[in-house]
């Protein structure tokens, strides 16, 4: 990998392929734009020329749903992903605790109770981990599992479960970020180089933090990998709004950086069981709505007067139907994040509220069995991409990172074929939607790099439309640029 540097005055990437082209040309870069496409050899002097003798160049691919610094820190934690049980869970966790300090909470991440054939408990996990603090984060983040020491700790009251949901995990979750932040920096500076060797450009940013202050920091310090939209909470809007900022702007001096949606949160998630939906679940309840429909009606109204966009996490279909009736009672358009679980009758409505789906396809694969245990006999629209893209909605790919991989090729190769290499048979394969829709869906509609474009490129080692299913759902990049700067060379 070469570290970026500044962009020369024209670069000209000779003996590019564009998907579907017949020949190879050359694309002329000049001041992070692209300045015209030519016939091969048309270079003028002084330019600064990379040959990628017939590469695949396509438009720089966005992650239009990570929380990045969860996703940094996953990396230096447990990955309890593989347990198929509480008891397996604990079992992995004992072979770490010996070396553990008790000054510091022992984190691990990833693990799916919904289906999980045992029932997580407090005495469980303190058999294990005694007076060692121990905090376990559910895949999905809303959910955390604490021993007794890590709630005394934290000061929180535990049930026989030792379980916390929603805004209780989140308060917990924000305080084991509390580290050093040239340490955490430094993480999602690796993260970010991982990012830009798939080809990523930007990323919309989520995570659950005044995060404004965080990526100028970052960015004062040398980060220069990717373009970042700095999302919003909806508890932070008054003081967003009260700076001046809106979103779309760029942060001052910033060329990266800009103000990105207003997030706000109005139910749970599928495996914690708490998405709300209009059916209850085979335990009971029909999931949680934390935010009621006239305080949802409020904020986006106060977030259109801000001037922000507003994004509406919605997994469950009711959830979908209030965000979508509260859209339209505001008269703003917008996002709904997941969108998961949505009723037939609403599928149209994305297009006529302008509504955007921002969606993550490998949830549909990480989340089958958790959907067909909890959603039995409606699943055929659980993740319902191909219906929304009829319907006419536009479709926003990203992962929720570190839920899933922050891995554009493992968002799209779930988005296009339903099924991942398992031996499984596709889950709903009638839901799946086709490369060009993939890819369009993952660079914010571009389909082809043209004269005018940012020159935020991802190039290819092969033809994204014509490769077998598995070189797609690990795709090689070559080389990565944003605005004419490599940001990754392979």
């Amino acid at each position: 990998m070469v570290h970026p540097s500044a962009a020369p005055p024209e670069v000209v990437l000779a003996s590019i392929r564009q998907p579907g082209d017949a020949g190879p040309s050359d694309i002329h870069i000049v001041d992070g734009v692209v300045s015209r496409i030519s016939p091969v050899g048309d270079r003028p002097a002084g330019s600064t020329v990379l040959d990628f003798d017939g590469g695949n160049a396509i438009p720089g691919l966005w992650d239009e749903h990570v929380h990045m610094t969860q996703w940094a820190l996953a990396a230096q934690r447990l990955d309890l992903s593989p347990a198929e049980s509480a008891r397996d869970a604990v079992e992995l966790l004992r072979p770490h605790l010996a070396g553990a300090e008790h000054s510091t909470t022992f984190v691990g991440v990833g693990f799916r109770d919904a289906v999980w054939s045992d029932a997580p408990t407090l005495e469980m996990l303190d058999a294990v981990t005694h007076r060692q603090p121990t905090a376990l984060l559910s895949h999905d983040l809303h959910c955390v599992w604490l021993n007794s020491a890590a709630a005394e700790r934290y000061g929180v009251q535990l049930d026989a479960d030792g379980l916390l949901r929603e805004d209780a995990a989140f308060a917990v979750t924000r305080q084991l970020d509390h580290l050093p932040d040239h340490l955490v920096d430094a993480w999602v500076a690796d993260a970010a180089g991982n990012a830009a060797a798939r080809g990523i450009v930007g990323i919309v940013d989520f995570e659950m933090a005044w995060n404004r202050d965080s990526w100028l920091r970052r960015e004062a310090s040398g980060f220069d990998s990717l373009r970042v939209d700095v999302g919003v909470y909806a508890e932070h809007l008054e003081r967003a709004a009260g700076m001046g900022l809106r979103t779309g702007q760029s942060f001052p001096g910033s060329s990266l950086l800009r103000v990105g949606p207003m997030k706000v949160l109005i139910d749970g998630s599928l495996n914690t069981r708490t998405a709300f939906c209009m059916d209850p679940y085979p335990h009971g309840g029909n999931g949680v709505l934390t935010v009621s429909e006239a305080e949802l009606l409020g904020l986006l109204e106060k977030a259109g007067e801000a001037g922000f966009v507003p994004a509406v996490h919605a997994i469950g279909d009711a959830a979908n139907k209030v965000a979508l009736d509260a859209f339209g009672r505001a008269g703003i358009s917008g996002r709904i994040e997941h969108a998961q679980f949505v009723r037939e009758q609403d599928f149209a409505r994305f297009a006529e509220l302008n509504v955007i789906a921002s969606v993550q396809p490998l949830h549909a694969l990480d989340d089958r069995d958790a959907a067909e245990a909890n959603w039995a006999g409606h699943t055929d629209r659980a993740f319902p991409l191909r219906s929304l893209l009829e319907a006419g909605a536009t479709l926003a790919l990203g992962s929720d990172a570190p839920v899933a991989p922050l891995d554009p090729w493992s968002a799209m190769s779930a988005a296009t074929t339903r099924s991942r290499r398992d031996g499984r048979e596709p889950w709903h394969p009638e839901q799946s939607i086709t490369r060009k829709e993939a890819l369009a869906a993952s660079a914010r509609g571009r389909k082809r790099i043209q004269v005018g474009d940012p020159a935020d490129i991802a190039i290819l080692d092969g033809d994204p439309l014509a490769v077998p299913d598995d070189v797609f759902a690990s795709m090689p990049v070559a080389a990565t640029l944003v605005r004419g700067r490599i940001t990754y060379n392979g």
